[in-house]
């Protein structure tokens, strides 16, 4: 009996509930009949995330319900909670008038010297790909910071506005991109309560992030675009400046790419454009919690020409990648794109290393990336008798 994957079984499911026939679908989303049939009968367990996004919007959906993209700390969680997450952000001490209900009022607020510590250390987690105790920590984090701006004011808001980008930065792995969204605005609104316009500018970068998650692209490009050209800095800038200034055009990169058709053009005017950002700078800098640099954009490039299946442009784009340029996470990014690139050229045992060596780097990572279990599932389904690493791979996965 043929295997139904999760991506088949929810979309019959959906498609009944709304009682349209597959016909009637395969319009609404712009794809053929044959596609949808195949995913609902298992002959495909898997298909392009354009496809995916197009079916998600047509069905009224998250693509996440499509996809079955859910929390997968298990015994990796640290005693954290994605619920106290969201009790934290979605705090009703947030509403007007409200303040005085907090307990956290009765507590002195964290001298900002030890919150910056906690923040940077918050930040580390996450680019280590350790989302068990970065899951238990941001609550509370988010809850020190809070008080902080309260008690502190405009020179506090800077911590709170990075607490909840960094928490909109974790719900997108972890499936919660609702929740997500929220938090990206939470950060921009904590900014605009500060004096760092280059920290607003930030929290559009990763609102924009999130919006591309939902398969929003038109206007995650549109708003990375119009901020980026707001805020473009001179030729003198600062180089935190250029950073943030580059990383929303790398954000136009992804959501253009993802859009697929006739998109090319965008994509390469973006890359130029950020490139030519990355040479004024000459190396990698780090700014906001992240970084921007020749690397930074030379990985961007080999995403946008995966997702576009342009496998040779992917491989040609790689060789200008400094891995020691990458934090953990963002490396095992790359390499998730090389080797959907050496999957589509058909050289599965390069496939198969660098999706090893992207597990290596952070299992609890590994097992929320959706291309991962995409990638996974091809490889394995390729070969008649699969390696015991690729059996491995499919068991990090969730695939046994």
């Amino acid at each position: 009996m043929r295997e139904i994957s999760t991506i088949g079984r929810q979309l019959k499911m959906i498609r009944a509930e709304l009682g349209i026939s597959q016909e009637i679908l395969a319009e609404r989303a712009g794809l053929s009949k044959d596609l949808i049939s195949k995913l609902e009968q298992g002959v495909r367990r898997s298909c392009r995330i354009t496809s995916l996004m197009k079916l998600a919007n047509a069905l009224d959906v998250e693509v996440s319900e499509l996809t079955g993209r859910r929390e997968r700390l298990g015994s990796d969680r640290d005693g954290g909670s994605v619920l106290a997450i969201r009790d934290a952000v979605l705090s009703p001490v947030l509403l007007p008038g409200m303040h005085g209900l907090d307990v956290a009022d009765e507590d002195e607020p964290t001298p900002s010297p030890v919150l910056d510590a906690a923040v940077s250390k918050a930040w580390d987690q996450y680019w280590r790909g350790d989302f068990g105790p970065l899951t238990a920590a941001l609550p509370g984090l988010i809850a020190e910071a809070r008080l902080s701006q309260r008690s502190f004011g405009a020179v506090a808001a800077g911590h709170l506005a990075q607490a909840y980008q960094l928490t909109a930065n974790l719900m997108v792995h972890l499936g919660k991109t609702e929740l997500a969204l929220v938090s990206a605005e939470r950060a921009i609104r904590a900014a605009t309560q500060g004096d760092d316009q280059w920290l607003w500018a930030s929290g559009h970068a990763t609102y924009a992030w999130v919006l591309e998650h939902q398969a929003r692209l038109a206007e995650a490009e549109a708003l990375a675009v119009r901020v980026a050209k707001e805020i473009e800095p001179q030729f003198s800038a600062p180089s935190g400046h250029v950073a943030v200034w580059g990383n929303l055009l790398i954000t136009a990169i992804g959501a253009a790419a993802l859009q697929a058709d006739n998109v090319s053009d965008r994509v390469t005017a973006y890359i130029q454009l950020a490139a030519a950002g990355a040479k004024r700078l000459g190396r990698t800098v780090a700014a906001y919690q992240t970084t921007y640099g020749p690397t930074k954009v030379a990985v961007n490039e080999v995403h946008a020409w995966a997702l576009l299946r342009e496998p040779k442009g992917a491989l040609e784009a790689a060789h200008k990648v400094q891995p020691v340029d990458l934090r953990p996470i963002a490396y095992g990014h790359h390499l998730l794109d090389v080797a959907q690139a050496l999957m589509d050229t058909r050289r599965l045992s390069a496939a198969e290393a660098r999706l090893t060596e992207a597990e290596r780097l952070s299992p609890v990572w590994f097992r929320h990336q959706g291309a991962a279990r995409s990638l996974v599932r091809e490889m394995r389904d390729a070969k008649a008798r699969p390696s015991s690493n690729v059996r491995r791979l499919a068991r990090a996965v969730g695939l046994d």
